[in-house]
């Protein structure tokens, strides 16, 4: 009896450490989960499950490293906020599937994504032909994004970032056909003169979108 009231006094504690560290790393998605949320959870759970089986040892030996554990995640997340390149090898990054009707299988092939999970990703988004998507993303979710033909036939432009927090992306720039001055020279005639000001632009039917960062000029 005693043994059986001390497992539930430890999983009773334990359900509220694990919350309250939950709460500390923040909302996310369950489909939104990075590769490290994943292996922290995991690992919090196989810990929790063994301090609650051996009553013996000590709950401080169970609570310590699930507080590691959340240091490190929160870490990573804060770094995470303030480097893309830290957030995409974390994450990984977005991978386009269809391009304007066509199947891009260099991409699906090095996302190891075969056809019948495309096939199956385009009916859940109640696409019958492949020609009628403009394009389909592989989100780092496992996700797949889908944008539509305009129902004029026409397909539609995808809304790129060419800046994110400051930072210009030249690989977007790359693939909408355009260069770095010429991003600084629409800037300037914005009234823009450093792109750290920004915290995201993008250029879609031959305008640009800018968004300032928080205590710019309005």
């Amino acid at each position: 009896m005693e043994e059986l009231l001390t497992i539930a006094f430890r999983t009773i504690v334990l359900y509220f450490v694990i919350l309250i560290i939950f709460r500390f790393m923040g909302k996310r998605e369950i489909g939104e989960l990075s590769i490290l949320d994943l292996v922290v959870f995991i690992m919090m759970a196989e810990i929790a499950v063994l301090a609650i089986e051996n009553v013996e040892d000590h709950l401080f030996h169970t609570i310590l490293p699930m507080l590691v554990l959340m240091v490190i995640q929160v870490t990573f997340a804060y770094l995470s906020l303030k480097s893309r390149k830290v957030r995409q090898l974390l994450d990984g990054k977005p991978t386009i599937i269809i391009k304007y009707g066509k199947i891009d299988e260099d991409a699906m092939r090095s996302q190891r994504y075969n056809f019948d999970d495309l096939m199956v990703q385009l009916r859940e988004n109640s696409i019958d032909r492949v020609a009628d998507v403009s394009f389909a993303i592989l989100e780092p979710s496992g996700k797949l994004t889908i944008v539509k033909k305009e129902n004029s036939g026409e397909h539609r432009q995808l809304d790129l970032p060419l800046i994110l927090d400051g930072s210009i992306q030249t690989e977007n720039l790359s693939r909408i056909g355009k260069d770095k001055q010429w991003l600084l020279g629409n800037l300037q005639k914005h009234g823009y003169t450093d792109p750290l000001d920004i915290s995201f632009c993008s250029f879609t039917d031959g305008e640009l979108f800018i968004d300032e960062k928080d205590g710019h000029r309005t």
